[in-house]
């Protein structure tokens, strides 16, 4: 008889992108070879820890829901242990009623929760903020100088007026 559970554990965020995804592949991977399916693996990202942990502020947070045997779920415990470049991890059994409940959430709200992370995408997407972002100061900017243009103009125009007056007086 197999089992649903959900595991949260944190990856030291001082690696880098790839060890991290090199990380994430090997604890998915151990719990296939324990005889576990893996059902959803989400990758929350780097988030600042609430107290230091190993002298560490921030942390990489990855969610994996997976069905597995009772009997197995201690050696997986003791992979999570074991591992240093993970940092805490945190199982429990995921009952399907709370399952259904997110899920139905996630739908309100309109996510979809057993999106695979793609990060090529998300480069994409943060790619296209950053040049909307560039554009819209630059039409700022250009907005900014233009005043500045038109006041000096406006300056130029009443200087010459003035002196003259002084030149008359």
């Amino acid at each position: 008889m197999r089992r649903l559970y959900e595991s949260t554990f944190i990856v030291n965020s001082a690696l880098e992108d790839m060890d991290i995804e090199a990380v994430v592949t090997k604890v998915t991977s151990y719990i296939e070879n324990q005889g576990g399916e893996v059902k959803v693996v989400e990758r929350w990202g780097r988030r600042r820890l609430a107290y230091p942990i190993n002298k560490k502020f921030n942390g990489f947070y990855v969610y994996v829901e997976f069905e597995i045997a009772p009997a197995n779920l201690p050696v997986i415990e003791r992979f999570y242990i074991l591992d240093d470049t993970i940092l805490r991890h945190l199982t429990l059994i995921l009952p399907i009623e709370l399952k259904e409940l997110r899920e139905r959430k996630s739908l309100e709200k309109g996510k979809i929760s057993n999106v695979p992370f793609d990060e090529e995408a998300e480069k994409k997407k943060q790619k296209e903020e950053k040049t909307t972002k560039d554009k819209s100061e630059e039409k700022r900017k250009d907005s900014t100088e233009e005043t500045t243009v038109k006041e000096t103009k406006t300056e130029a125009t009443e200087a010459p007026a003035e002196t003259t007056e002084e030149n008359n007086g």
